[in-house]
């Protein structure tokens, strides 16, 4: 397949063609343009993939550029945080970093070009005083009283604004657009507002913000952005963002085109509401692997490679709809299934004695790494006279449809002998707790002489090697598909979104670095906890089952 083939296609790169073909553009520049008011999540992976991934194949440039204009909501830490995640995902932005607070004095500039020109003044109005002159969707907006102010008194008031005269809230600087325009963006938007906060950037210089809408658009084109990508809710707002552009002196004309943002199942994507979930301490923090954030899917396990695939199998239209869980999940197991070692690990253990086996005795077995990969080697496992296997791995009597160990029964140890259960021990609860088996030692990596077969197979863990290790079992953070569409978002969390379990895991795992995954064999996908996991205290994450067993309960 030619590397042209291999590109997804889509509106927005026919656009870009047809821009090329054209000699509208003979380079191809975009930007990712963050606040860094929060974490990201797998809905800005989608504009990840897309604006770097558009930059990459034109072989054009794409910028990291911060939306920093509203100080009080934004963090250093999430600046870092950002600029993390589009690494991971395996993407670099072009030169330095940009903020939009880099052109606070060039935007200061235009807003004084558009009040000499007569299009824009100082109001007085109150918040709820705009909100009421602006009018409805049905009924036009009212002039305000202070519109008509003289070019050289709504300078005069612009410069005490920016000298911190005025208090927050009581004056602000608006476009003089159209108040009957059926836009209601259009009608004399805010373009600057007081407020006398910190700036992670500038510091105290500053004690008016530039709105995003004056703001985007100028940094754009001062960056010499071609095409500007965002989401169908700034689909309006591109009618302020031309007449900015148009209305002030500089060169450059980018153009926005918007494409629908990613809903996904089971989860929201409101930063308000993903904000409301960390300070509540409804999850245990941004990156808690409950969370759609790009840092609590890497930590839950998930890899660059199944997001970026994610985001290109879902596309880019304009076409507004909401993607299955089991898609975003499919993506990692199709990922890990090629790429993730196995392992053993025993979740809910009982012991299974081998009364045969020589005690004191350990045998070091060989097992592959990768069922279809030689090249990823093998691995030491040591057998001993005492294992763990898994609880729901034993039964006294069963169905034929049951294919694990039964008493009077045989099955095979993954990687290991024949095992027949013999008899078992209970606790006062009736629980088994021991299992007493004999095993045959000519059934290593191959079948009995004699043509009997086992029921199955089962994983195992060594009693007298094993490593204790704590495993977290993550499921989706909400009981319904639309949670955000709930009176009380926070009344559907899953109840059931985290277990915590212990058992064992094979010694191996031992050296398990941070993130790494590996299949549990039987049991699911899993890796090490980055934040949580040492050496002396293994915890591994379950990133997604073998199998999508929501499918089941969903059709029922």
């Amino acid at each position: 397949m030619s590397e042209s083939e291999a590109r997804p296609t889509n509106f927005i790169r026919q656009i870009i063609d047809k821009d090329l073909a054209s000699g509208a553009h003979t380079t191809v520049h975009t930007r990712f343009p963050p606040e860094p008011n929060g974490y990201l999540h797998i809905g800005h992976a989608k504009s990840i993939c897309l604006n770097f991934g558009i930059a990459k194949d034109y072989q054009g440039q794409c910028n990291l550029r911060f939306d920093d204009t509203n100080p009080e909501k934004e963090d250093i830490e999430f600046v870092e945080s950002i600029k993390d995640d589009v690494n991971w995902l395996g993407f670099q932005w072009d030169g330095q970093v940009c903020y939009s607070s880099d052109y606070f004095d060039r935007l200061h500039g235009y807003a004084v070009e558009l009040i000499e020109k007569g299009l824009a003044y100082v109001e007085d109005l109150s918040p709820d005083e705009i909100r009421e002159y602006r009018g409805t969707l049905t009924a036009p907006g009212k002039h305000s009283p202070y519109r008509d102010r003289s070019v050289e008194e709504n300078l005069e008031l612009f410069a005490k604004m920016k000298n911190g005269e005025f208090a927050e809230g009581k004056v602000c600087l608006r476009a003089k657009i159209d108040m009957a325009s059926p836009f209601m963006v259009m009608r004399d938007p805010v373009l600057y507002r007081v407020r006398f906060a910190h700036h992670h950037q500038t510091g105290d210089k500053w004690c008016i913000y530039p709105m995003y809408d004056f703001t985007h658009c100028i940094s754009d084109a001062i960056e010499g952005i071609t095409h500007s990508l965002c989401t169908l809710e700034f689909q309006d707002n591109r009618r302020l963002y031309d007449w900015v552009l148009d209305n002030i002196t500089i060169e450059c004309q980018p153009r926005q085109y918007e494409f629908s943002r990613l809903n996904l199942e089971y989860t929201v994507m409101s930063k308000r509401k993903l904000s409301q979930l960390v300070s509540e301490n409804l999850v245990n923090g941004w990156d808690d692997p409950r969370m759609p954030t790009i840092s609590g899917l890497r930590r839950r396990g998930y890899t660059p490679a199944a997001i970026r695939e994610f985001c290109k199998r879902i596309g880019v239209t304009k076409q507004d709809n909401t993607i299955e869980m089991s898609s975003l999940e499919s993506c990692v197991r199709d990922d890990l299934n090629d790429n993730a070692p196995r392992a053993m690990a025993v979740l809910d253990p009982i012991k299974l004695v081998i009364e045969n086996f020589p005690e004191g005795e350990i045998e070091t077995l060989k097992a592959s790494n990768h069922p279809n990969k030689p090249e990823m080697g093998e691995r030491e496992v040591p057998f001993s006279r005492e294992i763990w296997i898994e609880a729901e791995d034993f039964r006294e009597e069963a169905n034929k449809k049951y294919k694990r160990l039964v008493l009077g029964k045989e099955v095979r140890l993954r990687n290991a002998y024949y095992v027949k259960a013999e008899r078992c021990e209970k606790d006062e609860n009736g629980n088994v707790t021991t299992v007493y088996c004999t095993y045959d030692p000519e059934t290593l990596g191959k079948d009995p002489a004699d043509g009997r077969k086992a029921k199955g197979v089962i994983h195992w863990v060594s009693a007298d090697a094993g490593i204790d290790a704590e495993f977290r079992l993550y499921d989706r953070l909400f009981t319904v598909p639309n949670p955000g569409a709930a009176d009380d978002f926070a009344a559907t969390i899953n109840p059931e979104s985290l277990q915590v379990v212990r058992g064992y895991v094979e010694p191996s795992l031992k050296a398990a670095s941070a993130e790494q995954g590996f299949q549990f064999e039987r049991m699911g996908y899993f890796c090490a906890d980055r934040k949580d996991s040492k050496e002396d205290a293994l915890v591994f994450n379950r990133t997604v089952g073998l199998r999508d067993t929501w499918a089941k309960i969903e059709a029922q």
